[in-house]
């Protein structure tokens, strides 16, 4: 059942319940990220981004990145299943094994201001990474993520030279694809990841049904309607 680890106990993962860690007590604020990270990471699985254990998802709490842990269902995780590494990659909460992708979650803190980011296998954003080197500009929202998003060159996953390259495809962007692989993107919070992930998606999306149409090709924007598109996009919103 979801809400049942292995043990039969309930793994609803509510913050009040994310207080110890094998037994150590972890500061409230830590608990509070990791149940919003595992609840993120559980909306990837619901909204068909990854399948299984596939992706990943991590938040920076002060200078401790939190992370979903290597081959665990999501449903299965509890308050007590916590890890925790800091930005050398040393663990420093917890005992289950970190995600395999380790080192490009790494690599996107130490060279952004990335306080949460999002990794998955998204079907349409993979897709579209094994055909072409950068998301056509099918839609205006790509200036949400930075302009046109780059595809990382493939490298096989938990490598340096995926981080490498993913860092790469990232300059001056907040997501990229990876080639014959999925997808990355950061925000300053884990809903922002999310979102730019999803909407990632969904531009690979249209972009893919625009094209399926025999003797017919997609209209595309170009970069200074997007910039301008951008501009916009800055005052959008209710402003506090």
């Amino acid at each position: 059942m979801a809400d049942q680890r292995r043990d039969g106990r309930d793994v609803r993962g509510s913050a009040q319940e994310a207080g110890t860690a094998e037994g150590r007590a972890v500061p409230d604020e830590t608990a509070r990220a990791w149940a919003a990270l595992v609840a993120t990471a559980r909306r990837t699985v619901a909204d068909g981004l990854v399948v299984g254990t596939s992706g990943n998802v991590s938040v920076r709490v002060g200078d401790t990145v939190l992370v979903t842990p290597s081959g665990v269902p999501y449903e299965r995780l509890a308050p007590a299943d916590i890890v925790g590494v800091d930005l050398t990659g040393r663990q420093v909460l917890g005992t289950l094994t970190p995600t395999s992708e380790l080192p490009m979650h790494l690599a996107v803190y130490r060279a952004t201001g990335a306080r949460a980011v999002v990794h998955t296998h998204a079907v349409h954003a993979t897709a579209v990474s094994t055909l072409v080197r950068e998301v056509p500009l099918i839609h205006y929202m790509a200036a949400d993520l930075g302009g046109p998003v780059r595809v990382a060159p493939y490298a096989t996953y938990g490598t340096e030279e995926l981080a490498e390259n993913t860092l790469q495809a990232l300059t001056d962007r907040t997501a990229c694809l990876l080639q014959n692989h999925g997808t990355i993107t950061y925000g300053t919070t884990l809903d922002q990841a999310y979102d730019r992930t999803a909407q990632l998606e969904w531009m690979c999306r249209v972009w893919l049904t625009a094209s399926a149409l025999p003797g017919l090709s997609p209209t595309l924007l170009t970069e200074t309607q997007v910039n301008q598109a951008g501009q916009r996009l800055k005052g959008y919103g209710q402003q506090r």
